[in-house]
């Protein structure tokens, strides 16, 4: 009788051993994927955001797939990532469209383009629910690009950046030369300024030695970082040149297509989810690295003037019309974004208090 009890539990617990195993056979043929993604920055709150990427894939993942994340320059250059994406020598990159817009300008529109009154949430809005997923992915095709992308982490708006004296009146900028990167190049070049497109890590050292006047990067964290306030004491936030930015999260598309279906969700889950970290996180370190620049480190820290920014405004109308004439695509874009932002933002300003005066209530 015991003989014949354990046979029948040796059969039964074999053939649920062979059940599972068949039922979970993308699992087996995953484990141990690596994918070698390169980011377009060196340290800093960037890279750190980049890791925080990657650790949300990692907790969803488990042991099914791994991100192994290189910082700026690691296998190429910055330039080269997306053709290194697009060929298989990266499986994957994180950075901006911005770094990439050489090859079409309407990339940047995707991120670094011009305001219709809304802020990186609301581009962002766009790209999940008002078309503009589709247009990028048709952009890619056009231009014969084996990558999928994703885009995360809205951005605050940009500041103007560092001067050195404080600007008052746009025709302070004319003549002046000045680092930004994407369209927004086109529009300073617009309102007279010389423009130079530098990596991030030469912005401090071009200014320091005279080659720039004037520069901008991204926010208060990374321009302290840069040591911004070892060379200027003249910092303006608040800006239209690029008001709004995000991540792109690029893969190599036949690396992507290859994974199990579960393992593409938590890639593009994983850009999701980091959404609301990046705003939570940043905007807590922007803020305290401010008050230190200002408080400790004896920066003037200016909003900039609206007359300048209306100015920015009046530029942007005059770049967006040129390329729209020269690039039906991008119309096209353009068209769709303001499409958009003119439905999303007629609720959202009718809606919205006005914060500053609850500020002012409590704060002076």
């Amino acid at each position: 009788m015991t003989n014949s009890v354990n046979r029948r539990k040796f059969l039964r617990g074999s053939a649920v051993a062979a059940a599972a195993s068949l039922a979970a056979p993308s699992i087996a043929r995953a484990e141990g994927t690596v994918l070698k993604m390169q980011a377009a920055w060196g340290g800093g709150i960037f890279l750190e955001n980049a890791q925080s990427y990657v650790d949300r894939v990692h907790a969803m993942a488990g042991d099914a797939l791994k991100i192994d994340l290189l910082p700026v320059n690691s296998v190429v250059k910055t330039s080269q990532m997306q053709d290194a994406v697009h060929r298989g020598v990266l499986d994957a990159a994180h950075y901006v469209p911005a770094y990439w817009y050489s090859k079409s300008k309407t990339a940047s529109l995707f991120g670094t383009g011009p305001c219709f009154g809304w802020s990186s949430q609301e581009v962002l809005g766009w790209v999940n629910y008002g078309g503009g997923q589709e247009l990028f992915d048709e952009l890619m095709a056009s231009l014969g690009l084996n990558v999928v992308s994703f885009f995360n982490s809205p951005m605050p708006a940009q500041p103007l950046g560092w001067f050195k004296e404080e600007i008052k009146d746009a025709s302070q900028m004319d003549g002046l030369k000045y680092r930004t990167v994407g369209l927004a190049a086109d529009v300073l070049l617009e309102m007279g300024m010389s423009v130079v497109q530098l990596p991030g890590g030469e912005i401090q050292p071009a200014m320091k030695s005279g080659l720039i006047d004037a520069a901008e990067f991204n926010n208060p964290t990374s321009d302290r970082d840069f040591g911004m306030q070892d060379v200027s004491k003249h910092y303006h936030l608040a800006s239209f040149h690029q008001s709004q930015e995000f991540f792109e999260v690029t893969f190599n598309k036949d690396k992507y297509e290859a994974l199990p279906a579960e393992l593409q969700a938590i890639l593009k889950y994983a850009s999701e989810a980091e959404n609301s970290n990046f705003y939570w996180h940043n905007t807590k370190r922007y803020a305290d690295d401010l008050k230190t620049l200002r408080d400790e480190q004896g920066v003037n820290v200016y909003r900039t003037p609206d007359s300048v920014m209306s100015a920015q405004l009046d530029a942007w109308d005059i770049v967006v019309d040129r390329i729209s004439g020269e690039d039906a695509f991008f119309a096209k874009v353009i068209d769709s974004q303001k499409a958009y932002a003119e439905n999303v933002m007629d609720y959202l300003n009718l809606n919205q208090p006005d914060y500053k005066l609850a500020y002012a209530h409590y704060f002076g």
